[in-house]
This record gives structure tokens, sequence and C-alpha cells, in this order.
């Protein structure tokens, strides 16, 4: 992951480097090909704006498909966000549910917005609430809050 962490830093010119995007596409790539799955989701972002590398967006969809397989959330919303995009409601809905109940706040609110939209129902809104909410409770600690309470996160 410091791979990834440099490359964060190249492309947003951070902690005193240069801003670098193609720099920082190619730390990700590195990063990516040694098993960051962080990595391959800023990868495919990069190809789907086009920063650092020419647009891409099909290349940043199978990015983000291999991320999401492996576990990564954001990449598995920003499938969501892709399929929406394109009409395709029932998967959208399907990669927001998934992302989630892995604890995932955006994915919760895209649900809730397609639930105002009336493009889910009620019962699919319920369940991503139910699944968010176990996620979130599974990643609590008297450490984490303290952390929070302090201001550090």
């Amino acid at each position: 992951e410091a791979i990834g962490n440099l490359a964060e830093r190249y492309c947003g010119g951070m902690l005193g480097l240069q801003k670098n995007v193609r720099r920082a596409v190619d730390l990700w790539q590195e990063a990516a090909e040694l098993g960051s799955t962080k990595a391959l989701g800023q990868l495919g972002a990069a190809y789907y704006d086009g920063r650092g590398v020419q647009e891409n967006k099909a290349k940043a969809v199978e990015l983000w498909t291999k991320a999401a397989v492996q576990g990564q959330v954001e990449s598995r919303h920003k499938l969501g966000c892709c399929e929406g995009e394109r009409g395709n409601y029932d998967r959208a809905a399907r990669h927001f549910m998934i992302s989630a109940k892995m604890g995932f706040r955006d994915s919760l609110d895209a649900i809730k917005d397609m639930l105002v939209g009336g493009i889910v129902k009620k019962e699919q809104y319920a369940q991503a609430l139910r699944g968010y909410l176990d996620a979130v409770e599974e990643t609590k600690s008297h450490d984490r809050d303290e952390v929070k309470r302090l201001g550090y996160y």
C-alpha cells in the first residue's frame, strides 16, 4: 500500500512533491501489480477521467471490476454509478447493495436516492440499511472511537 500512498501524494502534489499525475499512474500500476486493490481502483479512476492517461472508460470498468471482485468497496460503488449512468438500474442497485452491506455510506445513499426516484422498493432499501448498519457495528471498537474523538480520523 505504500506505493499506492506515494502515488496519491504525486497525484495531489502533497508533502513537498511536485504534482505529477503520470508518475502517480505509474506507481498505481506498480502497486496494482503487487496486489493492491486500492491501487486498482485509483488506476480505474485515472482511466475513467483521463488523468495521466488517455481516457478509456472500458478500461476503467475492467479495473474496477477486478478490484471489486477482490473486495474493494469503492470500486464496487463506482461500478454501480457506471451502471446507473447507462440506465441499468437493476445492476446498479445490486452493486450498491453489495457495497452498502460492506459499510460504504455513499452506496447506501445511492440506494436511498433510487428509492426516492422509484427505482428500488422499500424492502431493498431496508435490506441495504440493515446490511450497512451491521457492517458499521462490526467495525466499532473503543480504540477507533477514541481516535475519532481526538480528531485524528
